[in-house]
């Protein structure tokens, strides 16, 4: 099994307030690729939102295959986006990308 970092980006739809933006960043804080030494030398935030709504979800995810690491993150996104009260709709995610593959964390 390998831990990877993965990217998923997406589009606020809806204004993302300070207590949602909060909200999520908790929600992903068990998964934070900081902990990587990819997410270390990268300083890679979980949650990085531009001016113009779109955003991407940098998460930490341990699988066996990219694939498989890929759809958890999705998973992983969309959940903690669902629980800070975003729907589908509201914040739609793009494909997931394997950011890097850390062997040593």
């Amino acid at each position: 099994m390998s831990t990877y970092v993965i990217t998923v980006p997406g589009t606020f739809l809806s204004d993302l307030t300070d207590s949602a933006r909060v909200a999520v960043e908790q929600r992903l804080r068990s998964a934070d690729p900081h902990r990587t030494a990819l997410g270390k030398q990268e300083d890679l935030d979980v949650l990085t939102v531009n001016d113009n709504g779109t955003f991407s979800i940098h998460v930490e995810v341990e699988a066996d295959d990219s694939r498989t690491a890929e759809r958890r993150a999705r998973e992983t996104a969309a959940g903690a986006l669902r629980e800070a009260g975003y729907t589908p709709e509201q914040a739609p995610l793009g494909p997931a990308v394997v950011t890097g593959i850390d062997n040593q964390a």
